[in-house]
Order: C-alpha cells, then structure tokens, then sequence
C-alpha cells in the first residue's frame, strides 16, 4: 500500500507542499526496498521525517558545528582528503554522511556522488538513498520487532531528538492504521 500525500501530510505537516514532489518518490524508494507494511512504512516515514525536518532539508546545515568539525579527517567515514567533510557533509532524507559513505551509496544507485555529492539533494535519489542506507542497516527487522530506539541508534549513533522521532511515529502507526 502506497503512502497516500493526504497521509504523509498528515504524519509530515509541516512539509507543505514539497510533500507533493516527494510522494511518487518516496513510494518508488520504499517498494525498491522492500519498506512495506504498516511498522516498516511508519518507522520508516519517522526518522526520514525527523532527520529532514519533515522534508524541508535535505542537505546538512554547515556551520561547521563543534560536531561537524570533527568529520574532517575522520577515517571510519572515509574522509581523508581535505575538505571531505565539508564536501561529504549530510545529505538526502537520512543524511547519507562521509565520503565512504557516498561512496557506496553511489555504487548502489548506479550515481557518481563522489563527483557530484549534491545529487543527493534531488528528491529521487534524496528518497533512494535513504532506503538504501535503511535496507543496508537492516531496518526494516528492527521495525518489524517494534524497535524504534534501535533503528533510531543506528541512524544517529544515539537518541539525538527521540521525542521528536518518538512523536512523529506515533501519528504515522495511527495514520496508516
């Protein structure tokens, strides 16, 4: 069952019309890989919506932040060039992060992302990628189990904004019921 733009509005409702383009993708990218079902979608739907800011980035905000400034030379992602963690900084709707990261991201989607990063930032590969990174962390069995503290370390290495993700999943089991 799709997710309909009257139900993501629902669950996202601050993505306002933006969520017009991303319906038909996001659908695309959950059949892709398998994010079907009410868990698998409503977890799913959660985190991509909490790590967007409900689909209004899809690239990460630099500052560079005290965090972000430690991506620069950070070997566990891959960035060993200078400049890689600028470059290679959050993007897509589970921020896709590293140049490692890119990497496989891009050999999985068939995208030259280390060439053009910013390719991440269109909506379809913004979706795809997202689902890839889901697939490849074997999310879906944790959503399947009803883990949602889970999934959520293993997108952001802790519970940063846990009501929030928390919250958001409530409304999409409630929605796609």
């Amino acid at each position: 069952m799709p997710i309909t733009l009257q139900q993501l509005l629902q669950i996202l409702p601050n993505a306002g019309q933006v969520a017009g383009v991303f319906v038909p993708v996001l659908n695309t990218a959950m059949n892709r890989y398998q994010i079907v079902g009410q868990k698998r979608m409503a977890a799913f739907i959660a985190q991509i919506g909490h790590e967007s800011g409900q689909l209004k980035y899809v690239k990460e905000i630099w500052g560079p932040t005290k965090a972000q400034a430690k991506y620069e030379g950070r070997a566990d992602l891959g960035n060993t060039v200078a400049g890689d963690g600028s470059t290679y900084r959050g993007r897509g709707l589970i921020q896709i992060t590293g140049r490692a990261n890119y990497m496989a991201c891009g050999e999985a989607l068939g995208l030259d992302l280390i060439k053009q990063p910013e390719l991440l930032e269109k909506p379809q590969h913004a979706c795809m990628s997202a689902a890839w990174f889901w697939a490849t962390k074997s999310l879906s069995t944790l959503a399947d189990a009803g883990q949602f503290d889970k999934i959520t370390q293993r997108i952001n290495g802790g519970q940063n904004g846990a009501a929030d993700r928390q919250a958001l999943y409530a409304r999409a089991i409630k929605v796609l019921a």
